[in-house]
């Protein structure tokens, strides 16, 4: 497996340069980030919910505000390294 995944990412190297890769591995570890953030946001709002109903209204607001932050830096962090594939 592991050398399969490597064959695959020198065969990237060699044909489009080590900016295009970089670029492409920075996007993907910005996307899978942000989704793991916002994964552990949602469910550790629910446990707090499950948890205090009484604060459910507060709880989810702090947590639609958190994960739009962490949207925004993936986000940039996405369009910093299509930047840096274009230029």
């Amino acid at each position: 497996m592991l050398a399969t995944i490597l064959t695959v990412m020198l065969q990237a190297i060699a044909g489009a340069g080590l900016g295009t890769m970089g670029a492409a591995i920075g996007a993907g570890l910005a996307a899978i980030g942000a989704g793991l953030g916002i994964g552990r946001i949602g469910g550790s709002a629910m446990e707090g919910i499950a948890r205090q109903p009484d604060a459910a209204g507060d709880i989810r607001m702090n947590m639609i505000i958190a994960a739009a932050l962490i949207e925004g830096v993936a986000l940039f962090a996405v369009v910093v390294c299509l930047l840096i594939l274009v230029l």
